[in-house]
């Protein structure tokens, strides 16, 4: 060999030694920040059989072959309805391979799902436990592992929006009572200024600990029960104090009495609130905010007024997480899961539409069939939800920006083409919402928006005539929902009508509503309560309810309407104040 080429290869193995040892170097801290950045996984499994553990770290690089062998098995057994050994394994590759979207959204589904629905009904909470894992399992462990994969936000939106908002599963409103029942005290008076406080709320214990307004509170409660002298658990100590003062020391809640009406007090409970939803909910209260003001419900006396959306409503956590999922995905191009998002959060604004008003009672357990009992023994709650005509103009508007946005798109003309079947459903539907509420102008103006924008031959006859013929042909594909609020909305009109002394047409309407009601329950209703409508008296109530509150109508003419009631139907007068006795009186049960 040449000198010159001994020389070359002399510097060049040099040089690679060189290199080697100054990436070795390099190696302790190039680790350190990839698991910083979350962008290694080497978890050991925990309780998997010493087979697998081994394989795992024997073979390092080819953990993908593992989970490859781990999916197909996993698989295999939720085909065989082995829900519980499939779970195990899900649990196994998301620790392997904890980016792999699918096994997230299989495990939540899993559980949501299959796991929950093989528990007898007979024990709503421990379904609703299995419910709850499967979406916490998305928000707190799925999502934050992959915070820009909008396929475990879509999940997460559908896990509230089908399995809690509709009724595919028998015991549905006990899991709404749950949702409702656990937002409800986070709420406060739910008004915008509210929402505003919770957004501007410190984010972080320190802020309002080293607040010196704060320190005498603090201090007093820490002296006075010492469940409070761990500052990582004060917060939720506080909330159950609030909640459950029984079971802390009665000096803690003295020291709540002495500080009651002080912004002191008003301002950590604003804080706590915050906290809660921050931690535990993974609610973002700046968001929360943003979404009450572009698609909360409208002001009745100014129409360019969002009213706070109802937090307590599985629809409304569904939009959250869709719209979320939506912006942390980016738009770097269309995608098929963009679009599918993207209705999520029109079907939930749909839906609130649809039925959006809640309205939670108890009643004594042994009149009660198909209910649940739900923290007393004594009473059973029932949750009802109702109509809310508030919310047409913002799930219209949202309609419309994302047929907008998906209009000029040719390569998803199937996309855009669905979209706008379902808004024509959706136009088709309000008119008749509105219409049977009394509302005829409000239903000509969308009628009108609706023969614009789809002209086609069932929608030429005049509005009454259309809203009649499609009252009865509805009825035959109705869901509970739409059939409740289609009730509803008849009855409220009826006492429009009589209101305004166009007694045929009230008597009508009552009339149709009732025959309607027999129709539906005749040719729906179960032995499980899950398709059953309320009861027609409590229906009635909730009608008269609706008219005497919405300040769409005259505040004379509602006024009027109770005085003629009781002086020309005196026995419709005292089965309505009956109701409503029994109404107020489980209302101030519930509130003990």
């Amino acid at each position: 060999m040449r000198l010159r080429d001994a020389t070359i290869w002399f510097v060049c193995g040099v040089a690679a030694i060189s290199l080697f040892v100054i990436a070795g170097r390099q190696l302790d801290s190039i680790n350190s920040s990839r698991e910083q950045m979350k962008l290694i996984s080497n978890k050991p499994l925990e309780n998997a059989p010493p087979s697998l553990a081994f394989a795992t770290v024997a073979m390092g690089a080819f953990r993908g072959l593992v989970v490859d062998v781990l999916w197909l098995r996993a698989d295999k057994l939720k085909n065989e309805g082995q829900f519980f050994d499939a779970k195990q394994l899900a649990e196994w590759i998301t620790v392997l391979q904890p980016r792999f979207a699918s096994v997230w959204e299989f495990q939540a589904w899993n559980m949501a799902y299959n796991i929950s629905s093989a528990i007898p009904e007979t024990q709503p909470e421990e379904r609703w436990r299995w419910v709850r894992n499967g979406y916490e399992l998305l928000r707190d462990k799925g999502i934050p592992l992959n915070p820009n994969n909008i396929q475990l936000y879509r999940e997460l939106s559908r896990i509230f929006q089908h399995k809690l908002g509709s009724v595919s599963d028998n015991v549905h409103k006990y899991y709404k009572l749950r949702l409702a029942t656990a937002m409800e005290p986070l709420l406060g008076p739910a008004d915008s200024e509210y929402f505003k406080s919770l957004a501007e709320a410190p984010a972080d214990w320190r802020q309002i600990a080293g607040d010196s307004n704060m320190a005498p509170l603090i201090t007093a409660l820490k002296s006075a029960d010492r469940a409070f002298a761990n500052d990582e658990h004060f917060v939720d100590n506080y909330l159950s104090l609030r909640q459950t003062p029984a079971r802390f020391s009665p000096d803690a809640f003295k020291v709540i009495d002495s500080f009651r009406g002080t912004k002191t007090l008003e301002k950590f409970d604003i804080f706590a609130k915050a906290c809660r939803l921050r931690n535990v909910w993974k609610l973002d209260p700046v968001l929360m905010q943003e979404l009450n003001n572009t698609y909360g419900p409208l002001e009745p006396e100014d129409p360019n007024k969002h009213l706070p959306l109802d937090w307590r409503h599985p629809e409304t956590h569904a939009i959250y997480w869709a719209v979320k999922g939506l912006r942390m995905a980016g738009k770097k191009e269309f995608s098929i899961e963009e679009a599918r998002t993207d209705r999520f959060v029109g079907f939930g604004l749909q839906n609130l539409f649809y039925g959006g008003k809640i309205f939670i009672w108890n009643r004594p357990a042994e009149n009660t069939q198909n209910s649940y009992t739900h923290e007393s023994p004594e009473l059973s709650r029932e949750i009802f939800l109702r109509p809310d005509l508030r919310m047409f103009e913002p799930c219209n508007k949202q309609r419309l920006k994302v047929l907008q946005k998906y209009e000029n798109n040719p390569e998803h003309v199937g996309t855009y083409e669905t979209m706008q079947n379902g808004h024509r459903t959706m136009l088709k539907n309000a008119v008749l919402l509105f219409y049977q509420a009394g509302h005829i102008q409000h239903a000509q103006k969308i009628y009108n928006q609706l023969r614009e924008l789809y002209p086609r031959e069932e929608f030429k006859p005049p509005l009454t005539d259309f809203a009649r013929n499609c009252l009865l042909e509805d009825f035959n594909r109705f869901s509970i929902h739409e059939a409740t609020q289609s009730i509803q909305m008849l009855l409220q009109e009826s006492y429009f009508r009589y209101a305004v002394r166009d007694d045929d047409e009230a008597f009508g309407r009552e009339k149709l509503a009732k025959e309607a009601y027999d129709y539906y329950n005749a040719k729906y209703s179960d032995e499980t309560g899950r398709v059953n409508l309320p009861e027609f008296p409590l229906m009635k109530y909730f009608g008269l309810r609706d008219f005497l509150s919405d300040p769409e109508y005259p505040q004379d003419l509602r006024k009027g309407l109770i005085g003629r009631i009781r002086l020309e139907r005196p026995e419709l007068a005292e089965q309505l104040r009956q109701q409503e006795e029994k109404v107020l009186r489980q209302q101030a049960e519930q509130s003990r």
